[in-house]
């Protein structure tokens, strides 16, 4: 009786991981782990962790044309299941080509994988695809962290990029999903998307990805806007409250004069008084008051 495996953690992985048979009993198979065989193809089956989902069909046609003239030349990778059984670890746009070319037998590089290797293999392969954008970039990157369990440093060093490159990828996925769409479209560029990245506030995130769109700024005048944003907003001091009795003061100074007084004085009774006027004509006015009272 086989001892009861432990199950991984994570209700969809975990799901895929019980229906596939990890071991490999090298004593029974003919095929050699880390050699190349000739497969056949209608016992080869697909990856279930295959990060691509979309495939260009012209583009596909095109390979499967090249495949029937010269032959399948880069062998895909697989993993031996037992018997003749084997499951697909990289080169499934490889492999769609062939089953259009109607080849019956495929070159394979036999490894031997469990399924977390499974997983790290396929997404490494996906991420050297040349054709990703920044958006599926970084969803690679978030998932072989989270389902390889890797840090941050592993995690660059597994797929050759510096640790801050990888960081400025996954933190695309905290963008609200219309600007991820613009990133994907290449409406914006990844210089933008770092600028954006820095207000934390999906309203602000998106009005500023509208200007970007409406008025075509630049990467710098988006990082200039967004510092604006971030800073808080100065408050004026309240001037203190006038005692009551220059309250009284104030309002006899404005009645007597008509126009506009501000009285400050300080708790040693020291102040001054302020008459606003609006015009050349109201200050004349104001001078003449003055005049007449002398």
């Amino acid at each position: 009786m086989e001892k009861d495996k432990k199950k991984p953690k994570g209700l969809a992985l975990g799901a895929v991981f019980q229906t596939i048979n990890t071991d490999i009993e090298s004593k029974s198979i003919p095929y050699q782990p880390n050699t190349v065989s000739l497969i056949a193809i209608q016992n080869i089956e697909v990856n279930p962790y295959q990060p691509r989902n979309e495939f260009n069909a012209e583009q596909l046609q095109e390979l499967a044309n090249s495949i029937q003239q010269h032959g399948l030349i880069q062998p895909i990778t697989v993993r031996h299941l037992g018997g003749e059984n084997f499951q697909l670890i990289s080169g499934e746009r490889r492999l769609r080509a062939c089953r259009l070319a109607k080849i019956e037998q495929v070159p394979a590089f036999i490894r031997t994988a469990n399924d977390e290797q499974m997983i790290e293999m396929a997404l490494i392969e996906n991420i050297q695809r040349q054709d990703l954008d920044p958006i599926e970039v970084a969803i690679t990157y978030s998932r072989l962290k989270e389902e390889c369990k890797l840090t941050d440093e592993v995690l660059s060093d597994r797929v050759g990029k510096k640790r801050s490159t990888v960081t400025n990828y996954m933190g695309l996925l905290k963008l609200p999903y219309d600007i991820q769409e613009g990133l994907r479209a290449n409406l914006l560029s990844m210089g933008h998307a770092r600028a954006l990245i820095g207000l934390h506030d999906f309203a602000l995130q998106s009005a500023l990805y509208k200007e970007i769109i409406t008025k075509g700024l630049s990467v710098r005048q988006v990082e200039e806007l967004a510092a604006g944003y971030g800073k808080p907003k100065e408050r004026k001091e309240a001037a203190p409250k006038l005692p009551q009795e220059y309250q009284a003061v104030q309002k006899r100074l404005v009645s007597a004069l008509g126009a506009k007084v501000a009285l400050k004085v300080d708790d040693k009774g020291k102040g001054q008084i302020t008459v606003n006027f609006n015009d050349t004509e109201e200050l004349n006015r104001l001078l003449e008051l003055m005049e007449k009272d002398a």
